[in-house]
């Protein structure tokens, strides 16, 4: 399909910035495109209690690889020509061999003119990855980014049957997929529970590095719960050290009883080849996914109705709380799971039926995977007091969009910003409905730009007390006291954020 996908994580890992990459080896059958390939997965395996690592590792090796399989996908794209490069070369050769179905082109003859410059030609693109064979009767778990945009998908197993695949459901989101084949008796790689793994335990990386099939590499769980890489939108990845390279995407990550823990799906890199950080999704998260794929064609996800966002030690002296633990509810929807079950904005979600929110990505993660209609318990603080709400949580729409956790920090106070009254004609441009003022500038350096307040945001409140016009934005602002923390909420686009300012 296409090359493998880089994308850029801000983050300092020694003193150098890696790349995230989605490791699928994308082909493509027009002349100017390189290819890698992917693909090889398991089989259930039972070890001796006794066996020694060494020659667990081989029978290992031996029970999963004949269930990873090659997955082998042809798109059909349109692209516009140009006048430059190959394009204009093609074109030259077009006029003299009478088009490219001539005596030296490739397709059927076309006359002399051929297709203008613009207008749009297809070519045939495609790639390979790996896939796992979950069940015997051909359900196959990958990455959504090996099949994605796919006309056809060719399964080959490593005994090199080959069979059509028939694309069952795909979740962007997280990255997985699953296709089905026509098969009975397959062989398949059991499910593995990967709440159970634990750091520096070995794990097995199976899939076709570079179109070397069936490879089998071996490292350690480096780290659990891998979030904020902005590979996906739900991440919880397991980090591994086993050598992972493009064309791995979607094979097996197997603990030493020969059991699935993982679809790796992506790796850190400079080069794009290995260096020792790749990322593969759980069971804990893939195995509901894979269940919900199969039963419904998509995946249904529970969901509360609010934004949230991380707390940050401003913000938490804000609330007055003691640390910056907790899922900050920046707004409710109408009418959602969340306002029936009377979650308020400015509530910081502490717990969630009995599990500790440390943020709020941990909060995503449990709503999101608890089932629909289930009746939960959300502990949360309240002006200082704690308090246990009930909420039935609902199906999350297919246009809902999770809000990322956000912070805002400031040292200054509100120098530098000017704000205007809210028309009809702002708001509906804008996007926001309510009442508050307009950013209409902010200076570099500023306070509020420090708290992260940008031209075109809507200030609602500061600290809790609503400004609902310049005049009360005014007054408001002029109670604040210097070294005071000033909480603000602001609409952007539609959502809203609280932010902290230190005056």
């Amino acid at each position: 399909m296409r090359q493998p996908v880089r994308q850029t994580i801000q983050r300092a890992i020694a003193v150098a910035a890696l790349s995230a990459l989605l490791i699928w080896g994308g082909q493509s059958l027009a002349p100017s495109h390189a290819s890698n390939s992917a693909a090889s997965i398991a089989a259930p395996v039972t070890l001796p209690m006794n066996a020694a690592p060494s020659n667990g590792f081989t029978e290992v090796a031996k029970a999963v690889t004949p269930a990873v399989v090659n997955i082998t996908t042809v798109a059909v794209e349109e692209a516009a020509d140009s006048r430059g490069g190959q394009a204009e070369l093609r074109e030259r050769m077009e006029e003299f061999f009478g088009g490219p179905g001539g005596p030296f082109g490739p397709r059927g003859f076309r006359g002399p003119q051929g297709p203008g410059p613009s207008e749009p030609r297809e070519h045939r693109g495609g790639g390979q990855g790996s896939g796992v064979i979950v069940s015997p009767d051909g359900y196959i778990l990958t990455n959504n980014h090996v099949i994605e945009g796919a006309r056809t998908v060719t399964i080959t197993l490593p005994d090199k049957r080959e069979f059509v695949g028939k694309i069952v459901g795909a979740d962007p989101k997280t990255d997985l997929a699953v296709v089905k084949i026509d098969g009975q008796n397959l062989p398949t790689v059991s499910w593995g529970d990967a709440t159970k793994l634990q750091v520096g335990e070995y794990v097995l990386a199976v899939g076709n590095p570079f179109g070397l099939n069936s490879t089998v590499t071996l490292g350690i769980v480096s780290a659990l719960g891998r979030g904020r890489m902005g590979i996906t939108q739900y991440e919880d990845f397991i980090q591994t050290d086993a050598a992972i390279n493009p064309g791995n995407s979607g094979g097996a990550l197997v603990n030493t009883k020969g059991e699935l823990v993982g679809i790796n799906t992506a790796i850190f890199s400079q080069t794009g080849g290995y260096q020792g950080v790749g990322f593969a999704v759980p069971t804990s998260m893939s195995k509901p996914i894979y269940e919900s794929l199969v039963k419904n064609g998509k995946v249904v996800r529970g969901f509360l109705g609010v934004s949230i966002q991380d707390l940050n030690q401003d913000l938490a002296k804000s609330f007055g709380l003691k640390d910056a633990k907790g899922a900050l509810i920046s707004d409710v929807k109408d009418d959602g799971p969340a306002s029936q079950g009377g979650l308020k904005q400015g509530d910081i979600i502490t717990a969630y039926q009995g599990v500790l929110v440390e943020d709020a990505v941990t909060l995503q993660r449990q709503v999101t995977k608890t089932a629909v209609g289930a009746k939960v318990t959300i502990r949360v603080i309240r002006e200082g007091h704690e308090k246990n709400l009930a909420v039935i949580v609902g199906e999350q729409p297919g246009s809902t969009k999770i809000a990322k956790a956000e912070t805002g920090e400031a040292d200054y106070a509100f120098a530098g910003v000017a704000v205007q009254e809210l028309d009809q004609n702002t708001a509906k441009e804008l996007g926001v409905k309510g009442q508050g003022v307009v950013v209409t500038a902010v200076e570099p350096d500023s306070g509020l730009e420090k708290a992260g307040v940008m031209k075109g945001d809507v200030i609602r409140e500061i600290n809790r007390q609503p400004v609902k016009s310049v005049k009360e934005f005014e007054k408001v602002s002029s109670r604040l006291k210097k070294g005071e923390n000033a909480l603000i909420l602001i609409d952007r686009r539609g959502s809203a954020l609280f932010l902290s300012a230190k005056i």
